[in-house]
């Protein structure tokens, strides 16, 4: 009990759709007159699930609801979930910026958050006057902040700029700054949101490195907000799951990773219509077909299959380039795929059009994954996208031709391959 830094009591957040603040004047009267008469508050019961995909009736959404957990000192915990499910407003709480609506947070020690790029950096300072301002706001004194400012303005990499005003910083230059203050001033507990997606890639990989040698060296406890499932699992030794303002999973990194992906229904039929009457190709439908040309559902290890792909041109364009990129469970590109590879040309004609791409002896080993497809011209004038919408699963299957499934199989891909004495 003793180990536990941060303790989560029945949080909840209600918002008042339409309106900024918690409501109408009637509302604040009617509120203060329960309170003062020691009853509760008679907008706590009403309020609708923070779906923001559903319309809603009521008046009220509760963003955040009935949240409880704790975390230990030392633990790096992700934070997970699809956008609007409560994760920032969640660290909000934790920061102070914002205060639940019922509940409490019990803490030890002192938080820092970085919530957004540049907060409390003012822009007509300097960097490095902005290291003071932003420390002290942090709660370090002027002496702390001395003995550790040569080394925040090293690992920020702004040497150069750090006596110019953050106003002419590029966002990438400030939350460089700003991660190596929150870092290096040595907070209990930090919060991170999403700001590292910021920085280019040498920047995240310094900074997930400084984020464990904080954690374990330190002690000190950090709370990760990311969509990027890879940072997550290098990063993170536990995570929550957050859907509709609810934790729905409380466990394990690969777990959690994989509940996060599964949110919604995989499927392996995709369709949406064009909104758009001035777009001169569209994509209309993409499906998954076997050899013998029917639907499949889920692909096996080893299967031969066909991406079908329906698309809508308002006339005819010439040797068009098409690019598939399919993405892993962490979010990272495994495959790229063209037709400018093969070296095979394709038209499209006015009306509809369909375009196959067969994919042989499938070498991805169980799990979900997701397609991107790129249609454009051939000067890379891009003609319609499909970003991730469409996922589909893969189970084992007897890959080698052994009659086993290949359910210990280890690593990303399956290589057909001999092993023998010579």
């Amino acid at each position: 009990m003793n180990n536990i830094i941060l303790k989560i009591e029945n949080i909840s957040k209600q918002y008042r759709l339409g309106v900024i603040g918690t409501g109408t004047i009637s509302h604040d009267l009617n509120r203060w007159w329960h309170r003062i008469r020691g009853k509760e508050d008679p907008f706590l019961n009403v309020g609708a699930v923070n779906d923001r995909s559903q319309t809603s009736d009521s008046q009220y959404v509760w963003a955040l609801k009935d949240i409880n957990f704790e975390v230990q000192k030392g633990e790096v915990l992700g934070i997970i979930g699809k956008n609007g499910a409560g994760k920032s407003t969640l660290l909000k709480i934790f920061s102070k910026v914002t205060s639940p609506t019922t509940g409490q947070i019990k803490t030890k020690g002192r938080i820092a958050s970085l919530l957004e790029v540049g907060t409390g950096f003012h822009p007509e300072l300097t960097g490095r006057e902005n290291i003071y301002l932003n420390g002290a706001i942090l709660g370090m004194t002027k002496s702390e902040i001395s003995n550790k400012e040569n080394e925040i303005i090293e690992f920020s990499g702004c040497q150069k700029y750090i006596d110019t005003p953050v106003k002419r910083y590029s966002s990438g230059m400030r939350v460089r700054l700003a991660f190596a203050v929150a870092a290096f001033l040595e907070p209990d507990i930090l919060v991170i949101d999403e700001v590292l997606a910021v920085g280019d890639a040498e920047f995240q990989k310094k900074a997930i490195g400084k984020m464990q040698d904080i954690s374990k060296g330190g002690g000190r406890t950090i709370l990760f907000v990311s969509h990027n499932m890879v940072a997550v699992q290098n990063l993170c030794s536990r995570c929550i799951v957050l859907e509709n303002g609810q934790v729905i999973k409380d466990c394990g990194v690969e777990e959690a990773i994989s509940t996060y992906l599964n949110i919604g229904e995989i499927t392996s039929k995709f369709s949406r219509k064009n909104n758009s009457e001035e777009k001169a190709v569209f994509i209309n439908d993409i499906g998954l077909k076997n050899d013998e040309e029917k639907a499949l559902n889920i692909i096996k290890s080893g299967d031969n299959f066909s991406l079908v792909i329906d698309v809508k041109s308002k006339r005819t364009i010439n040797n068009i380039v098409i690019e598939l990129g399919i993405d892993g469970s962490n979010g990272e590109r495994l495959v790229y795929l063209s037709n400018q590879l093969i070296e095979s040309i394709i038209n499209l004609n006015e009306g509809d059009n369909k375009i196959k791409v067969a994919i042989n002896k499938f070498p991805f080993l169980p799990g979900d994954y997701a397609l991107t497809i790129n249609l454009k011209e051939k000067n890379g004038t891009m003609l319609d996208t499909v970003k991730n919408e469409f996922r589909f699963r893969v189970e084992g299957g007897d890959f080698f031709n052994t009659g086993k499934l290949n359910v210990n199989s280890r690593g990303k891909y399956l290589v057909a391959h001999d092993i023998i004495k010579i």
